[in-house]
């Protein structure tokens, strides 16, 4: 199934939307000044996603799913590296079903304790997304549960897609946006919102390059896991509803290396004074590696999408 054939277009986003908005925060946009983050020149905005419910985008698709789709008695279910799992579990909570969350080791510590924090039933085992996934899958064969994927479903993506909309109602002459990608849910959305209309660039840290790596095969396929962000950014390949709508839509996808996706980390903390977690920085680090140069009065958006991490301490 394609993006199309699914009905992921700006009418179905715009009407989830509406669906949706009120379990949601309305997340800002900022501008911000090149000098200040190291890019001379460039005329930036950035959508402070991270400050979404449950740290992260992922909670617009989990209250899509479940307000689009029937619930049953047995509840939901999800696999996650972190950030999904604790979206479905705060909308489960918010919307009154019982949640079974499957977590890899590799999730962080942050994280896992967001979802338990939400009620959820925390299940952990394997070392990947893909290992949890298919536990998932058979628990909900077994209990008939809800499963609610984290980017190959329809309702994940219309709901992502909302990202999209909110930032073009705020900052509505954008010429290039830079979106981070793990199974594409969220680029896969947002690039079905602009439709075009923007320049959508993917970006991928150089350890999972699921998107890049589908392009370049014409499918999706099988990529490395690995890196600092593979929590949030290694599952084993990029969902099959979201691929045709990239092949469409998204102009080119920049492989990043962990120690750029550690700069934007410092860079974002340095100029905004906030913390986010490595795929929720990895959007703006092809801008500070020097592996994009704006053109001259180009208009860049930077998609900060998650903040769920264990990498701040309050006790100094």
């Amino acid at each position: 199934m394609d993006g199309a054939a699914a009905g992921i277009d700006r009418d179905h986003i715009a009407a989830t939307y509406e669906r949706i908005r009120p379990h949601l925060r309305r997340t800002p946009v900022i501008a911000v000044d090149g000098e200040d983050i190291g890019a001379p020149g460039a005329h930036l905005t950035f959508k402070l996603e991270f400050l979404q419910h449950a740290g992260s985008f992922k909670t617009r698709g989990a209250f899509a799913n479940l307000l689009l789709r029937k619930v049953p008695a047995a509840g939901v279910a999800a696999a996650s590296g972190g950030n999904h799992g604790a979206g479905v579990a705060f909308a489960a909570r918010k919307l009154g079903h019982p949640a079974r969350i499957f977590v890899p080791s590799i999730a962080s510590p942050a994280k896992l304790a967001l979802i338990r924090s939400y009620g959820a039933e925390l299940v952990m085992g394997g070392d990947r997304y893909a290992d949890v996934l298919a536990a998932c899958d058979r628990y909900t064969a077994e209990t008939g549960a809800l499963a609610v994927h984290a980017y190959d479903q329809p309702e994940t993506l219309l709901g992502q897609g909302s990202v999209g909309l909110e930032f073009e109602q705020d900052s509505p002459d954008l010429d290039t946006l830079f979106v981070a990608v793990g199974g594409g849910g969220l680029i896969g959305g947002i690039a079905s919102w602009y439709a075009g209309r923007v320049k959508i660039i993917g970006v991928e840290p150089e350890l999972a390059p699921t998107l890049y790596e589908a392009l370049a095969a014409g499918a999706p396929v099988d990529a490395k896991a690995g890196g600092i962000a593979a929590d949030s950014l290694a599952p084993r390949r990029v969902g099959e509803i979201m691929f045709p709508i990239a092949q469409r839509h998204v102009a080119e996808v920049l492989l990043v290396p962990d120690e750029a996706i550690r700069q934007a980390q410092e860079t974002i903390w340095r100029a905004l004074r906030v913390v986010t977690e490595p795929g929720g920085a990895t959007a703006l680090a092809p801008l500070l590696a020097g592996l994009y140069r704006p053109k001259p009065g180009e208009r860049i958006g930077v998609l900060l999408c998650g903040a769920n991490t264990t990498a701040v301490d309050f006790t100094r």
